[in-house]
């Protein structure tokens, strides 16, 4: 019998400041330490502060998660995939990290690491960053990784100038060598003798017409292994085939300089081989069609308000066309509303988005409502009287003090002495606690962060869904125009665009709905920004 698709675990609730859960919970903790940031925080001291806001919360730690040395700009994280991995099988309930920036390479990655989570039953909370969770503290959050993500962008920028200038000097740009080659003490290619006589051989073979497994079969029964320490496979053999290097060509991204390092292989058994692999029967498999309907959960109908999602059809002269399609429609036959098509849509709502909420003017208003949003939270932290009843607490330790040191020793001086020094632990506490509520972002940084967005091509796939994820909240589709809902303005927060030519009615009845779906349109936000709003019309 067929098992039933597993629910998505419900997403458990933000702890409040101070307050333990009513219910222990087990979590866990996260830690990545880049070797490029020599001013990072170690996974020791993040897993501390980490240890202290669990026991804050009431979060009983089962296990800890660490990439050293890793950057965040990638998710082949070891550790990251194996906590994933544990987080599918329900074995814990939050995740705490230092920061956002742990979570993703950039801001989309981190919300998109989140929401893989949130799915699984599991809720992300962050040492250095807590923020509400309202529209309000959502979106100072989004703007938090975006400053995170221009920080990390500035620091690959300064990591990708130095490796191009070691490539300028035909040096070794990055830490893996083609098979055959090995660096010298002046960081300069150097042929590995040894493995260069099995990339001759591989390279004769080929050319003579041998069979890839026939070549894989004999290197294996030799002992030979490939440059990651493994048994070759059939697949070993297609990057060194094409790789240039071999002719004495130096490669690192766009530069390109013959001679510029040593040669293994003649240019004309090089390019025999590519002409024996080219007219070699090796037919490749289909290109996989991009599937991903960036607006789905954000789309709605506007006739019924009913989701739209995703779906694909075959018209009639055989070519596939990608859909939004609203599901009262398509379920139940009781909506009029014409499909429209996702590639045109998402074009105009993303140059929507760029077009008015990019603007120096909006741009200066979020910076400016995110500054004053994190200065209200700094005064409702009470972070100013908790330090003078602290300033209080140490004056009243350092008079017991000299008093003792006046030899005036008694039950009462030691008691009252014990006590101040609780006082002054549990004041201490209450500090780190406030402060930890409240994130400190320059009004520049925002700006800059925000203005990143500007140099996007509103035609790539994955600057439309950076558009979407930071500044929309739902999109309503009408017969002749689009209403764009924004997440910065409160409920007075909307832009009305019309429709080019994004409808059309799919053609073929067999579909593939899009992989998620938002079970109803959002509601007026009751957004703390409230002081400006912006309407366009």
């Amino acid at each position: 019998m067929a098992l039933l698709p597993r629910k998505p675990a419900k997403h458990p609730a933000k702890p409040k400041r101070g307050k333990k859960l009513e219910i222990e919970e087990p979590g866990v903790l996260y830690g990545r330490y880049s070797s490029h940031n020599q001013k990072d925080i170690s996974v020791e001291q993040q897993f501390e502060k980490g240890y202290e806001l669990a026991a804050e919360y009431g979060i009983r730690i089962i296990d800890t998660y660490a990439d050293r040395a890793v950057s965040g700009r990638t998710d082949k994280r070891r550790d990251f995939q194996r906590m994933m991995t544990d987080a599918a099988k329900g074995k814990f309930r939050y995740v705490i990290a230092w920061k956002s920036n742990r979570m993703g390479r950039n801001m989309l990655e981190a919300l998109i690491n989140e929401a893989r989570l949130q799915d699984l039953g599991v809720r992300v909370l962050y040492v250095e960053e807590d923020f509400d969770d309202t529209a309000a503290g959502r979106f100072a959050a989004r703007s938090m990784m975006n400053v995170n993500q221009f920080y990390s962008e500035n620091m690959a920028e300064d990591i990708k100038r130095g490796l191009y200038d070691n490539a300028a000097n035909c040096m070794v740009a990055n830490g893996h060598l083609p098979y055959g080659y090995k660096a010298d003490e002046t960081l300069h290619y150097a042929i590995d003798e040894p493995k260069a006589a099995v990339i001759r051989e591989i390279f004769t073979r080929v050319s003579c017409g041998e069979a890839f497994v026939d070549i894989m079969a004999s290197l294996n029964a030799r002992g030979i292994k490939t440059s990651y320490g493994r048994p070759w496979g059939r697949s070993s053999f297609q990057k060194i085939l094409s790789n240039e290097r071999y002719r004495g060509i130096y490669i690192y991204g766009d530069v390109r300089k013959e001679g510029g390092i040593p040669r293994i292989i003649s240019d004309e058994l090089y390019f025999k081989v590519q002409e024996v692999i080219t007219t070699k029967k090796n037919p490749q498999g289909r290109h996989r069609v991009n599937g991903d309907y960036l607006l789905t959960g954000k789309l709605f109908c506007g006739h019924c308000k009913s989701p739209m999602t995703g779906v694909s059809g075959t018209g009639r002269s055989g070519n596939l066309h990608y859909y939004y399609v609203c599901q009262k429609r398509r379920t139940e036959k009781t909506c009029d509303k014409k499909n429209v098509r996702r590639d045109e849509i998402e074009l105009q709502v993303a140059q929507a988005i760029k077009d008015y909420a990019l603007k120096d003017d909006v741009i200066e208003w979020i910076a400016d409502s995110t500054v004053a949003y994190n200065e209200r939270k700094e005064a409702e932290s009470k972070v100013g009287i908790l330090e003078d009843q602290l300033a209080g607490t140490e004056r009243g330790i350092k008079n017991i003090m000299s008093a003792i040191e006046q030899g005036i020793i008694t039950e009462t001086t030691k008691s009252r002495l014990v006590e101040l020094e609780s006082e002054r632990a549990t004041i201490k506490a209450n500090i780190a606690a406030a402060r930890a509520d409240i994130v400190t972002v320059s009004r520049d940084d925002i700006i800059s962060g925000l203005e990143m967005f500007r140099d996007g091509d509103v035609h790539d796939k994955k600057y439309q869904a950076r558009l979407f994820d930071t500044f929309l909240v739902a999109v309503y589709a009408y017969d002749d125009d689009l209403r764009l809902v924004f997440s910065f303005s409160g409920n007075k927060n909307t832009i009305q665009i019309p429709i080019e030519s994004a409808v059309n009615a799919v053609e073929n009845n067999e579909a593939e709905c899009s992989f998620k779906l938002c079970s109803a349109p959002p509601k007026e936000m009751d957004m703390t920004f409230r002081h400006v709003h912006f309407f366009w019309r």
